[in-house]
């Protein structure tokens, strides 16, 4: 923080500890308190004049702090509302961008993070615009509590309604295009049509045809006009899917494009206005294509105007339940039998690396629903599924590679997917358990559960195996293979 806190802060949350805690933390910082457990009395403390700025929760037991914040911002435009919730999806952090919040925070909080928020709003920091009311249909499209995807849902919310250009960036499977429909579809474009167009999909003498159109007879087989995808897309979004397999030409085309704002059809000499946002995806490393002279560095910075990281699955196990149980219930909807899973077997899934991500863990939830015969998918389930898959869906790596080789290659990954900004904190006991978890259930599997055999390979006194299985919460069944 800058200096000590100068100014009235208004606390409400319904929580007693954390309004003692944030009351504490703020007031040893220097700025003056005020807190409640009630929307309403919050509302008369608005009304009343009072305060600089308002942190609150969400949910309180008489009332939306979201549907609050509209007649907050009417009355007292000028005074900043930072908003937490304990209900983190994606849909929170939208509806609290689009309502006029300046900052929207995940519970539980980084006590620092809160602080710095709060000294740089009371510093007079320029506050967002109030949009119209937020969407409140609960069938969002991308799912996922954990700080990795909060970080996404914060970033997504400051952009849902600017035209500005995106590069969505993440492995396959992550989830790439699912972002850039939302971006769409919670955007003030989103009466447009998404128009979709997978570079790699593409012959790479027909991508310049394919994006802006041709004139009859500007090539051998145009026998007559046609429209590209820019056409298509006026009034919405383009969605260039897998940018980094755009060949060189078509990439001097679009930057173009980008920076005139307008195209012309291949053969054609009138400009067409291109009335479209563009949203860029890769998963490939576009500085490296840049160093080896196949990418354009001038269409990256186009291009890259802000970057959104996708985390790997592996990087964001704790969503696994939610995602699991939502690919089941999709299942139904597209006509399979309906299923549930036991906790057992979404244990041994979140011990799974995930090279497929989470393309890879709705294919494997789809192929369990129909093949599944009780209506409860267990343990063996996962296990047998799991132990088909095809051995082309093992993570990446050189034969012989040692192992401290393959674990600096993944390091090297995680610390290149959050780009300038560091690792959230926690990583040393995160890369440990991360290698713990399956070194353990893959010695319980190897010895059937039985834990002096598995102590002994380990080399670890019985004693620790047990409470190493109970912190790392692995499920042993005594003669079954575990993974």
């Amino acid at each position: 923080m800058t200096g000590r806190m100068n100014g009235t802060i208004l606390v409400a949350d319904d929580d007693r500890a954390i309004r003692t805690v944030l009351s504490q933390a703020l007031s040893r910082a220097g700025a003056r308190v005020r807190s409640t457990g009630s929307a309403s009395t919050l509302w008369r403390w608005v009304e009343d004049g009072e305060g600089d700025l308002i942190v609150t929760d969400v949910m309180m037991p008489d009332g939306d702090a979201l549907d609050l914040l509209p007649a907050i911002r009417k009355k007292r435009p000028d005074l900043p509302v930072i908003v937490m919730s304990a209900q983190n999806t994606m849909l929170t952090a939208i509806r609290a961008a689009e309502v006029g919040a300046y900052e929207y925070l995940p519970k539980p909080f980084d006590l620092r993070q809160v602080l710095e928020h709060v000294d740089r709003a009371l510093e007079g920091v320029k506050k967002p615009t109030p949009a119209a009311d937020a969407p409140r249909d609960e069938g969002l499209p991308i799912i996922g509590r954990s700080p990795a995807m909060q970080e996404v849902y914060r970033i997504m919310a400051r952009l849902m309604n600017t035209d500005l250009t995106v590069m969505i960036n993440g492995e396959s499977g992550t989830g790439k295009e699912l972002v850039a429909r939302a971006l769409h579809s919670f955007g003030w474009r989103k009466q447009g049509p998404f128009i979709a167009v997978n570079m790699a999909a593409i012959p790479r003498d027909l991508i310049e045809a394919e994006l802006f159109g041709h004139e009859k007879g500007a090539f051998t087989g145009a026998t007559e006009r046609a429209a590209g995808k820019f056409e298509a897309a006026a009034g919405g979004t383009l969605f260039l899917d897998e940018i980094g397999d755009m060949p060189l030409d078509a990439q001097t085309r679009l930057l173009r494009v980008l920076q005139d704002g307008q195209f012309t059809r291949i053969g054609g000499r009138t400009p067409i206005k291109a009335d479209v946002r563009v949203i860029a995806a890769t998963h490939q490393d576009l500085r490296s294509l840049i160093n080896e002279g196949s990418f354009r560095e001038d269409l990256f910075y186009r291009l890259n105007v802000v970057p959104i990281r996708l985390p790997p699955l592996r990087d964001r196990t704790e969503d696994i339940p939610d995602l699991a149980r939502a690919f089941l219930r999709k299942a139904e909807t597209e006509g399979l039998p309906r299923k549930s899973i036991a906790n057992d077997a979404v244990e041994v899934l979140k011990a799974q690396s995930w090279p497929g991500n989470v393309r890879e863990l709705e294919n494997l939830m789809k192929r369990l629903a129909a093949l599944c015969a009780d209506e409860v998918i267990t343990l063996a389930d996962v296990e047998r599924e799991l132990a088909a898959r095809p051995s082309a869906a093992a993570p990446e790596m050189e034969r012989g590679a040692s192992l401290g080789a393959s674990v600096e290659a993944h390091l090297r990954a995680y610390f290149q997917l959050h780009g300038d900004a560091l690792p959230p904190p926690g990583l040393y006991d995160r890369i440990l358990r991360e290698v713990e978890l399956p070194l353990i259930a893959l010695t319980l599997s190897a010895t059937r559960g039985n834990q002096l055999r598995a102590a002994d390979l380990l080399g670890i006194n019985r004693n620790t195996l047990r409470k190493k299985i109970r912190e790392l919460d692995i499920p042993v069944t005594r003669g079954k293979t575990l993974m």
